[in-house]
């Protein structure tokens, strides 16, 4: 480690010109634009990349980066410039909605044991698909009538590797009370705590790229999605994309929740707005 760090700071950062063609090319690839306020953070991550590549300089990598065959140092390039910032429950308002009146809703045009699709996107290391299926085993009784598929995707693989894995610390868990802890968790080690495997195994993980046109290839198959403080990321082209992407991903009458600070209003017009007594949310016309 101390050898890589030394390697590190060795490693001059990209000039203003090769900063300007690693932005384009992330805008490009995952919809993300970095303002020149996130240039510092993005810099250090190019020069770890430079230094764990064994990289003359920035030429070099970037040509990896571009050409490599298999992908691997571009994933590893958005793995690490992903921001992963999570909680359970997480505003928690938007799963009291889910509760009280989004799901009753979709459940009124289903038959009992018919399936309900829920997808969190982007997912990070887990706690949001994991926190809507505590809540559904927590506060809505009618969970056992229907077949309730959840899904969690991420353009991070190592972020999905740590969702699969389960473990989290007390900073995850922070909002969670006691009783709930206690019921869906065991601490593995001082300041770890594993999600029980009943849990794990009931969320599906995927790799999912919302800039990428693939990733509505299946359809409108979802009844509900979160995705949730993705869109302060990009600029207003790429946000009407991945709007007009997540209507195409949901099923007629299903349901979009976005973070608090987001508003599809400002956006697109595809999606009505609903106003229930817990959120705000939008929805696909029926």
């Amino acid at each position: 480690m101390i050898a890589s760090q030394r390697r590190t700071s060795n490693v001059a950062p990209p000039t203003a010109a090769e900063l300007e063609k690693l932005v384009e090319f992330l805008y490009r690839k995952t919809g993300m634009l970095f303002e020149p306020a996130r240039h510092p953070f993005l810099e250090k991550r190019v020069q770890d990349r430079i230094a764990a590549g064994d990289c003359d300089g920035f030429a070099e990598w970037f040509g990896r980066v571009r050409f490599e065959l298999g992908g691997g140092e571009c994933q590893a390039l958005i793995n690490a410039v992903t921001v992963n910032e999570t909680h359970f429950y997480r505003e928690e308002y938007q799963f009291r909605c889910m509760v009280s009146s989004i799901l009753p809703e979709i459940a009124a045009r289903k038959a009992p044991g018919e399936r309900i699709r829920i997808w969190s996107l982007p997912c990070a290391t887990g706690e949001e698909p994991y926190s809507i299926g505590m809540y559904l085993l927590d506060h809505w009784s009618d969970a056992d009538r229907f077949d309730i598929e959840i899904t969690g995707s991420d353009i991070d693989t190592d972020a999905l590797r740590r969702a699969r894995d389960g473990c989290y610390d007390a900073r995850a868990l922070q909002y969670l009370s006691p009783a709930v802890v206690a019921r869906y968790f065991r601490q593995v080690s001082p300041g770890t705590w594993q999600l029980c495997e009943a849990l794990r195994s009931s969320v599906e993980f995927t790799t999912a790229n919302i800039a990428d046109s693939s990733i509505s290839s299946a359809g409108p198959v979802h009844d509900l999605v979160f995705c949730r403080n993705l869109l302060i990321y990009f600029d207003d082209v790429s946000r009407r994309r991945a709007a007009e992407a997540l209507y195409d991903c949901l099923k007629p009458g299903g349901f979009l929740c976005l973070g608090h600070s987001e508003s599809m209003s400002r956006i697109s017009s595809i999606f009505g707005m609903r106003v229930f007594k817990d959120a705000i949310v939008y929805q696909k016309a029926p």
